[in-house]
């Protein structure tokens, strides 16, 4: 096997910069010494800074789906009505997985590619008053169609008893994305996309008004992703099971690199290297990206 570097041309799992890397090398730690509480606290501080939250961040070990699934199986219900968004392949699987915790799917779908309009919004959640839960894919990886609605969506959901929940996966540190200004009540996001790492870590961000439906649900069908759990070991500045120590090293570098630039500068130089892929790939023939 080839040690030479690659240019992985995906949308996860990206490049790794040589200083993220490095950061990995460090001598491993316990996960229950003082060393491991304070990377584990200072890597939540600078987390929630890109997250731009002051609610609670969990950094598990996992996949993106992981997230996923942890978001689900605490704030959904046995046959709790839940909106969902589908027009590419991850948005399908959000459903499906859905349906795998015991809610029942309302979907809206819109052509691959393409993402539904705030008013298909508001006619789907006017036409389903009980809904629980309105969840999207903020930018579906399968066809980067991202859903530019999504500010005026945390402003619906505040004016209801209803959560947003939101796959950031990959987007979150990418594109403009401040959980609390937008009323995001669960966002979950992945490693290996635009926060720069390895695969491995999962991130789940829940707000007060997640917290009051998380502590009131009745049925727990996942003891390694109950959040409860989860945020009584934080408290004490640990996770309740054992952690990828290489990977909150990364995750620490990372964090450090994406706030030395700061959001804004990385958002707008990233549409910048967006909107020069789009003109290169339009002036082949290989069509306009919407």
């Amino acid at each position: 096997m080839s040690e030479t570097q690659k240019l992985l041309m995906l949308p996860g799992p990206t490049n790794v910069p040589p200083r993220v890397s490095r950061a990995m090398l460090k001598p491993l730690i316990g996960h229950r010494g003082p060393e491991f509480k304070q990377l584990h606290s200072d890597v939540l501080e600078k987390t929630k800074r890109v997250f731009e939250t002051k609610g609670d961040v969990f950094i598990l070990t996992s996949s993106g789906t992981g997230a996923t699934e942890c978001a689900l199986q605490n704030t959904v219900d046995d046959g709790d009505k839940v909106v969902v968004t589908e027009n590419g392949f991850f948005s399908e699987r959000l459903t499906e997985a859905i349906r795998a915790y015991g809610g029942s799917p309302i979907v809206l779908r819109a052509p691959w590619g393409r993402t539904p309009k705030i008013d298909d919004f508001k006619k789907i959640l006017k036409d389903n008053p009980d809904t629980k839960v309105l969840a999207v894919v903020y930018n579906e990886t399968s066809t980067g169609a991202t859903i530019r609605c999504l500010k005026e969506l945390g402003e619906l959901c505040a004016r209801q008893d209803l959560l947003l929940m939101v796959d950031a996966i990959s987007i979150l540190g990418g594109d403009e994305l401040p959980v609390d200004r937008w009323n995001v009540d669960v966002c979950v996001t992945a490693s290996q996309k635009c926060l720069m790492c390895p695969p491995g870590l999962a991130f789940v961000s829940v707000s007060s008004k997640a917290w009051d439906k998380i502590q009131k649900k009745k049925t727990r069908r996942s003891y390694y992703f109950d959040l409860p759990m989860w945020k009584k070991y934080r408290e004490e500045g640990f996770t309740p099971f054992t952690p990828s120590v290489p990977l909150f090293y990364a995750l620490n570098e990372a964090c450090d690199m994406i706030l030395e630039e700061g959001l804004p500068r990385r958002f707008e130089r990233h549409k910048v290297c967006a909107q020069a892929v789009y003109d290169s790939t339009e002036a082949m023939g290989l069509g306009k990206s919407v």
